[in-house]
């Protein structure tokens, strides 16, 4: 029962065409509180229309109204307020969402069309520092809200295994390296060479010399520069993979910067054949005066490629394969002109997908409210932020309920979905000064408490596993009920809006929302009461969970059944 659009509907009848639907629509107002309405339309806009002042406006209005499906409609100052039919509300919603199930909210908007996802591309050789959380959460979830919205997404792992780095790292392993301490600690061993690199080459230039001879002969193909890469590349995956399978995190593809090393030479000659590319300073650069950017570097002056370079060689690749009805790119806030520039060279390029192609940026994860760097050896490892998480989850759960049955896995559960909650209930684009502890906590918005709500509810379930629940006939007169029966009817919505605006926190904040209105419920209401309304409220329980556990699902948080 959608009583926005009725609300819009009775407005539209009312103001005889004075305004459109869409512009009533947009008007519309969530009150604070349940008794100030659920609806309300303000009537300032019209004032200049109709010459009136909005309060005589608004009683106009109402004397006009048709206010057939609504309990009430009361004036109040400027605003009309719309009160639901709560009975018939309740009994809609819940019977919707116990029909449906985790189905609830599903659309089929995207009409399975494909949406490469690029997203946490680690660099090979150096650990996933918390640094790379942000973009793997937040490309994941964007993920899941999309197959929500009936896309198909194609989450890449755009690996950063090709470039300069690699020369410095090969340059240091063999002066200071050697083969038995990389085995035992790979990527530890690794960056400790590459953080030495970058301190030493401050008095010894000639050490970049060197790094750039090593990455000449990675290109020409010379056996032990790409044997030693293969190595790195190897050991790095093996340690990237054992995180994202603590995260719950897969991906379709993890096509890296080298697996584009043999289309580059098809990009500048399809630039030339284009006449988009032009000389300068002895560079090869594509012009983008017209879109109002400095030009963009195809080539250096000794002819060596560039990110850019290779990127357009994967927008192809992608537009190629999978012909996308978007194309996006989970990449941090500070690289929103490069990917200005880069959608830039492919419409120039008439590339087909240039036109969707979207960068999704994110702020900055400081700790201490200091930036991490792997280069200046600031590093906070994300395995020992999330084995931290869980091993504080666990003594939390050991001190609350001694006598759960799992634990080990509840700890898990809980731990690694209060890293993954704590940074998706911000806006993408906030910066986060992250502090473990506070992600923890069982009060407040935080993952732990949203899970602990669907755990109380499951709690309720078992206790009347008795009780028939039905998906239908669920009326609830209960007023206490009512903020939590509107929260669940707004789900789909919710997950539309997440989709449009390709923004997790969105989903975040609605289960916060949820959680916080039937701890509420619960706090006021006998739930268990053995009345003629027990199967409804039971229904609202069943109902709470369902969306509780989906939303979290869209967030890549797991939804314990205890705790």
């Amino acid at each position: 029962m959608d009583y926005k659009q009725q609300v819009t509907d009775a407005l539209v009848k009312a103001l005889d065409g004075q305004l459109t639907a869409d512009e009533i629509s947009s008007k519309l107002e969530r009150p604070k509180t349940s008794d100030k309405g659920d609806l309300a339309f303000p009537t300032f806009t019209l004032a200049k229309t109709l010459h009136q002042a909005p309060q005589q406006i608004a009683q106009d209005l109402a004397g006009k109204l048709d206010q057939t499906g609504f309990d009430k409609v009361e004036v109040v100052g400027p605003y009309l307020n719309f009160f639901f039919d709560k009975a018939a509300y309740s009994e809609a919603t819940l019977n919707t969402v116990l029909t449906q199930g985790a189905d609830y909210g599903q659309n089929q908007d995207g009409a399975n069309g494909n949406v490469p996802i690029d997203m946490s591309s680690p660099n090979i050789a150096k650990p996933m520092s918390m640094g790379h959380l942000r973009s793997t959460v937040i490309g994941n979830s964007i993920a899941e809200i999309l197959k929500k919205n009936g896309y198909h997404p194609i989450k890449d792992n755009h690996l950063g295994d090709w470039g300069t780095q690699f020369g410095k790292l090969i340059t240091a392993y063999k002066l200071w390296g050697n083969e038995e301490d990389v085995k035992k600690d790979p990527i530890n061993k690794l960056v400790e060479y590459y953080v030495r690199f970058h301190k030493e080459d401050v008095d010894k230039p000639e050490l970049d010399d060197e790094a750039r001879e090593w990455f000449r002969k990675l290109e020409n193909g010379d056996q032990e520069a790409h044997d030693l890469w293969q190595w790195f590349r190897e050991v790095s995956l093996q340690e990237f993979n054992d995180i994202y399978k603590v995260l719950g995190v897969e991906f379709d593809t993890y096509n890296g910067e080298a697996f584009y090393n043999d289309k580059l030479a098809e990009v500048v000659q399809l630039l030339k054949d284009d006449h988009l590319l032009v000389e300068s300073q002895g560079a090869q650069v594509v012009d983008l005066e017209k879109y109002d950017l400095n030009p963009a570097l195809i080539l250096k002056s000794d002819g060596a490629s560039l990110y850019i370079t290779r990127d357009i060689a994967t927008a192809l690749y992608r537009d190629r394969t999978y012909h996308p009805v978007k194309n996006l790119y989970v990449v941090g806030s500070e690289q929103m002109y490069y990917f200005k520039q880069l959608k830039a060279v492919l419409e120039e390029m008439k590339v087909p997908s240039a036109k969707d192609l979207h960068h999704i940026p994110f702020g900055l994860i400081t700790v201490d409210g200091k930036k991490l760097s792997t280069r200046s050896g600031r590093i906070i490892l994300l395995a020992d932020v999330l084995h931290d998480s869980v091993k504080m989850a666990q003594e939390e759960i050991v001190e609350k309920n001694p006598t759960l049955a799992n634990k080990e896995e509840v700890a898990k559960q809980v731990g690694v979905g209060a890293i993954v909650f704590g940074d998706l209930k911000n806006e993408r684009m906030n910066s986060i000064d992250f502090v473990l502890a506070d992600q923890l906590k069982f009060e407040g918005e935080t993952g732990p408490y949203v899970q602990y709500a669907r755990a109380r509810a499951e709690s309720i379930l078992r206790k009347a596993a008795d009780v028939n629940v039905q998906a239908n006939g669920n009326q609830i007169t209960d007023p206490e009920a009512w903020d939590t029966i509107k929260a669940l009817a707004d789900f789909p919505a919710v997950v539309r809006m997440a989709c449009d605006e390709y923004e997790p926190s969105v989903v975040a904040k609605y289960a916060i929302r949820v959680a916080k209105s039937f701890n509420k419920y619960y706090a006021h209401t006998k739930v268990l009461t053995d009345d003629a309304e027990l199967p409804a409220r039971l229904a609202l329980v069943k109902a709470v969970s369902t969306v509780i556990k989906e939303s979290l699902r869209l967030l890549g948080v797991q939804a314990p059944d205890e705790m």
